[in-house]
């Protein structure tokens, strides 16, 4: 099952479109997941007709609209693994243990807001991504998304693309 893994696309304000590579990358996906800061609910519209199945929540900067439509926090098991899909997760410093404990019954949580890349495994196994932001580097030296596979039961091939 091929995954792709965004968050913080923050159109129209930080970009006026997704780059070329996450759109061809989303049209060859079984799953795209989604860690908020959509911003508008054109780029929901547009994840929800490009994407096979879509597995999102909305960020600190989604307003009312988009909070109608999707949760805060989204959870769904795909190929035995149970994955949770959130947008703040706090400080940097100590996340694997807090959200190990936040999240016991999770195996993969996918997050965003930081727009910095991230992939660990906590203590418990916990395997947090965060897959930074395809349209707004900040401080990195590229904008970033995530792909990966989920078979037999577990999670492979996690590649961070830069953009």
């Amino acid at each position: 099952m091929a995954l792709v893994l965004t968050a913080d696309t923050h159109l129209p304000k930080r970009a006026k479109r997704l780059p070329s590579a996450l759109l061809e990358a989303m049209d060859a996906a079984d799953v795209v997941f989604h860690a908020g800061d959509w911003v508008d609910g054109a780029t929901l519209d547009l994840f929800e007709s490009r994407s096979a199945r879509l597995v999102a929540c909305w960020g600190n900067n989604d307003g009312p609209e988009l909070r109608a439509r999707i949760p805060e926090r989204a959870d769904v098991t795909l190929g035995g693994l149970r994955f949770t899909v959130t947008h703040e997760t706090g400080a940097a410093t100590g996340r694997d243990r807090r959200m190990a404990a936040a999240y016991p019954d999770t195996d993969v949580l996918v997050f965003g807001h930081s727009h910095i890349p991230w992939d660990t495994l906590a203590d418990n196994g916990l395997r947090l991504l965060n897959p930074g932001s395809p349209t707004d580097r900040r401080r990195q030296p590229h904008c970033t998304f995530m792909t990966a596979t989920v078979s037999d039961g577990a999670l492979h091939d996690v590649h961070e693309h830069q953009l």
